[in-house]
């Protein structure tokens, strides 16, 4: 015995968005423990091709946990069953001989599917396009280091930054809310010095795209963080929600007028 696994694998199979799509059932076998789950569906991908199949459709990049691409839904998990990590960093030594492992794309009106696994996440890109920058004067650039700014606060705003954008908070919501996305790209630029000029304004026009883009409310269950590879925090939807309150009651009539030029 050489320790490999055989496997059977339900992918969701889906010509495009506007075709239905359903489960099929594949034979993974020989699989080593020590492939990553994305070199398992490469070799199930070449065993396709040889036989004159059309391989399984499925995104990656890195493949080093950084990009947020490999976003697969696997046995009812955002990235499969283990916790803090992408698909990518999945091996397969996680599962066992003889297993059956169930792999969908994301499940949300918003991530609508391209192919298979693959889903088209530019909904993300239009959010952080409507807000998720700040204004700089680049003539003289002062040191980033000479910018005081205290620990707690920049190590929060560090973390926050940690979000690949991959979707996993989208996939787990039962309501396919992006409120953890949106709010980890507002707070990591709210929380520092130059954030502030479009603070209040950032926060309106992101929740805004956002909502145009058809995300669901948040549930309030936490499934998002309990499933997002950087763990994010909820704290930062409290953050994003304070903002949004504040601007809405206070900033929302000069923020208006900017927006129109007045």
């Amino acid at each position: 015995m050489n320790g490999n696994m055989n496997l059977t694998l339900k992918v969701w199979r889906q010509k495009n968005a506007q075709t239905a799509g359903k489960f099929v059932t594949y034979k993974a076998e020989n699989i080593s423990p020590d492939m990553s789950f994305l070199e398992m569906l490469d070799v199930v991908n070449e065993s396709l091709t040889h036989k004159g199949d059309e391989p399984i459709h499925f995104d990656h990049d890195c493949r080093e946990g950084i990009c947020g691409m490999c976003s697969l839904y696997i046995n009812g998990h955002p990235h499969g069953p283990k916790r803090a990590i992408t698909t990518c960093q999945l091996h397969m030594r996680t599962f066992h001989d003889g297993e059956t492992i169930t792999i969908e794309p994301w499940r949300a009106s918003a991530f609508p599917v391209i192919k298979d696994l693959a889903v088209d996440r530019s909904a993300f890109d239009r959010i952080q396009q409507a807000g998720g920058y700040v204004s700089v004067n680049t003539g003289g650039v002062p040191d980033g280091n000479a910018i005081a700014i205290p620990k707690i606060i920049a190590d929060e705003a560090f973390n926050s930054a940690t979000c690949i954008g991959c979707g996993a908070c989208v996939a787990a919501c039962k309501n396919a809310s992006a409120m953890l996305f949106v709010s980890a790209k507002i707070t990591q630029l709210g929380l520092l010095p130059q954030g502030q000029p479009e603070r209040y304004r950032r926060v309106q026009s992101m929740v805004a795209q956002m909502d145009e883009e058809g995300f669901g409310s948040c549930t309030n269950t936490g499934a998002c963080e309990a499933e997002c590879p950087k763990e994010i925090k909820l704290t930062n939807i409290a953050r994003m929600n304070n903002d949004y309150l504040s601007a809405k009651l206070f900033r929302e009539e000069e923020i208006h007028e900017e927006q129109h030029g007045a």
